[in-house]
């Protein structure tokens, strides 16, 4: 087990001392992962964006303004001056003996929001009247705090897909603070091609045709209360008028597929909604025989075909003078995900890889440095035995590496400071061993009789204080972040590494050699 260990550690390593090139002609049997450089060790692209949450309060008050106005006519109830604010929805009754009522159905319209925490659940929407007997609906604290949260952990999931569709490796993609997300991508140097893949919102829903408003009426600017006019993305068309309801979302999309239609040959992308979105697609589709749908992607209308018959099966295809290329870069972004908000740009840098040539240039000085001291230290200290615990120290820093390299780890500046770390607490553990080995000597005990209780004694002190550090190791994980996670994760692995190789493969060397030598005497 011992020697099958060693072997695996080798092998999982063995790729690090090979280009790309030669690993991909390994056999198929042999590992060919590798350990990943970091930003700071390789260069690549920095990003910080700002997810614009005001959109997204707006889109709901929109939302909330075409709801109330539904509403109200269902019920027959009179209003006026229905509009929105800012982030503030208003309006007045036209019948007074209708105020409880109203306000009650307005109330109504408010979606809960489940604090986990405290368990308590709270809704997104407060009702209020002023003095003059305007009804106000504003978005509460609870809903606003909500909102943006989701926005931006939404955020932070879609733009890792995107750029994991970049076949970059080991991306850094967090949240910082309220409504920030930074990104590192090692290895990408030019910083266009993901500037152009996070720009594009994606974001694809789908709305009925406002057949009340004609060309005529959008040239003079007068819309139907509930419409609003969208451009063609083709720029040639002229614009339409669509419901502001949106009446399935691309949330509910779970693929997109370029493929090409059977009848003209065209590129096309085929849609697949999940059971959510399929009801809301037959439902709309059922109920709406007969009128125009608008594919509407990033405020811009794709296609608006007519609605022929139910469709109750969740999938739809949008054709748009597509080519192969943009047909495949559509599915792409609509499997990523639909951003929730535009994201801006605030700090963009482009690291070259020349500063982390300089560091793993002076990470590999430093290593050097530290393995011949500590190596050299042991020698003169416990001589034969600590030849073997050097040769112990040599395998655990090639189980080491093959253990990042197994995990695909990713390697940064303080990922070497781990493994320079590491370096200096492999041995501590045989320190521990052998100090007992001696205080047995001293005791007049025979050689195999020493050395196996001084492993037997001094397992529970190297267990309390590698346990110890692996503890404060694994909160540097759970709470650190980027490079602090890549020390935790270099330091975990090296502890590991460290305990199997002082306890087992230094105390198998020796047992090995006292069994040929058979030495009635130690010299430690």
């Amino acid at each position: 087990m011992i020697t099958l260990t060693c072997l695996l550690g080798f092998l999982f390593a063995l790729p690090n001392f090979f280009s790309d090139e030669e690993t991909q002609n390994f056999p198929s049997w042999l590992p060919s992962s590798k350990i990943n450089l970091g930003l700071d060790l390789q260069g690549g692209t920095y990003m910080l964006l700002e997810v614009g949450v005001d959109q997204v309060i707006a889109e709901r008050m929109e939302a909330v303004q075409d709801d109330v106005r539904q509403t109200l006519r269902k019920e027959r109830i009179g209003y006026t001056g229905l509009r929105v604010v800012g982030d503030v929805v208003s309006f007045r009754l036209r019948d007074e003996a209708t105020r409880e009522k109203a306000i009650e159905l307005v109330e109504a319209l408010a979606q809960p929001i489940t604090n986990n925490l405290l368990s308590v659940t709270a809704v997104d929407l407060d009702v209020d009247e002023d003095e003059n007997g305007l009804i106000i609906v504003t978005l509460s604290d609870q809903g606003r705090i909500e909102r943006r949260r989701n926005a931006v952990q939404q955020s932070i999931e879609i733009v890792r897909r995107r750029v994991d569709e970049l076949g970059t490796r080991e991306p850094t993609i967090q949240g910082e603070g309220v409504d920030r997300i930074l990104i590192q991508v090692p290895g990408l140097q030019d910083p266009n091609e993901l500037r152009d893949m996070l720009n594009t919102t994606a974001k694809l829903t789908f709305h009925l045709v406002d057949e009340a408003t004609s060309q005529t009426d959008i040239a003079r600017g007068r819309v139907s209360p509930g419409s609003k006019v969208m451009n063609y993305a083709d720029g040639v068309s002229q614009p339409i008028s669509v419901r502001r309801r949106v009446m399935v979302s691309g949330e509910n999309l779970i693929d997109a597929q370029a493929s090409f239609n059977q009848q003209t040959g065209q590129p096309i992308v085929s849609l697949r909604f999940d059971m959510v979105g399929a009801r809301k697609f037959g439902d709309a589709t059922r109920a709406n025989v007969g009128r125009r749908f608008a594919v509407v992607l990033d405020d811009e209308v794709i296609s608006a075909p007519n609605i022929n018959e139910p469709i109750p099966s969740g999938r739809a295809q949008i054709s748009g003078g597509f080519t192969v290329k943009t047909a495949n870069d559509l599915a792409v972004l609509l499997r990523a995900g639909a951003l929730p908000a535009p994201l801006a740009i605030l700090d963009e840098r482009s690291v070259g890889p020349d500063l982390g040539a300089d560091s793993v240039a002076a990470g590999k000085m430093a290593s050097i440095i530290g393995l011949a001291a500590v190596v050299v230290f042991i020698v003169l200290s416990y001589g034969l035995f600590g030849v073997f615990a050097n040769a112990a120290l040599f395998v655990n820093i090639t189980i080491l590496f093959g253990a990042l390299s197994a995990i695909d780890a990713t390697l940064t500046l303080p990922g070497i400071a781990g493994i320079v770390l590491t370096i200096g607490m492999a041995v501590d553990a045989n320190v521990l061993v052998f100090e007992r080995i001696r205080e047995e000597l001293k005791l007049g005990r025979q050689p195999f009789q020493a050395v196996d209780l001084g492993y037997k004694q001094a397992l529970s002190t190297i267990l309390d204080a590698n346990i110890t550090t692996l503890i404060s190791a694994i909160i540097l994980f759970q709470f650190g972040s980027g490079p602090i996670k890549g020390f935790a994760i270099t330091l975990t692995i090296g502890i590991i590494t460290s305990v199997f190789t002082a306890v087992t493969l230094s105390r198998f060397f020796i047992t090995l050699w006292l069994r040929k030598k058979q030495p009635t005497s130690l010299n430690l």
